[in-house]
């Protein structure tokens, strides 16, 4: 079976899924845009959009269900992250890192910090803002997974 490439769209920048696009149509790999909300994608064979209702982690658990081992997920949502890495999955955020059974623990419990301070109502501040460095080593990290895994017979 050949991986597919998940996205979690609703918080994806439109510059990471402009390199998406790219990736899936020179690749010729499958990738799925999961929102809550409609989601414009170029015309493909290769990509498509799905449209959940709205609520909170909808998006979420629709990946979740349809992901298989070896397919990629690309988020922010580390939660997310940690389940599709359960399942055998890959998980990729928009900065380029890829997240693997060694550093997805670490990264769950730093984020579950975080909300645990915002919730007792310090400012821990959002994530710096994506910039030009972020967008290559996101292109350059997919591109690496790609060449990787997606050689395999499409399913």
């Amino acid at each position: 079976m050949r991986m597919r490439i998940w996205v979690d769209a609703d918080a994806c920048p439109n510059v990471i899924k402009d390199i998406l696009f790219r990736a899936a149509e020179r690749k010729r790999v499958s990738m799925t845009l999961v929102a809550n909300q409609p989601v414009k994608t170029p015309p493909s064979p290769w990509i498509r959009s799905l449209q959940v209702p709205a609520g909170f982690d909808v998006a979420d658990r629709r990946i979740v269900e349809q992901v298989q081992a070896g397919d990629l997920v690309i988020t922010a949502d580390i939660p997310l992250a940690a389940e599709v890495i359960k399942k055998g999955g890959h998980a990729l955020n928009p900065r380029g890192e890829l997240y693997t059974q060694d550093t997805i623990g670490q990264r769950l419990t730093m984020r579950n910090m975080m909300e645990e301070l915002r919730s007792s109502g310090v400012q821990t501040g959002g994530p710096p803002t994506l910039n030009q460095r972020d967008r290559q080593a996101f292109a350059n990290q997919l591109d690496r997974f790609l060449c990787k895994h997606a050689s395999q017979p499409s399913r």
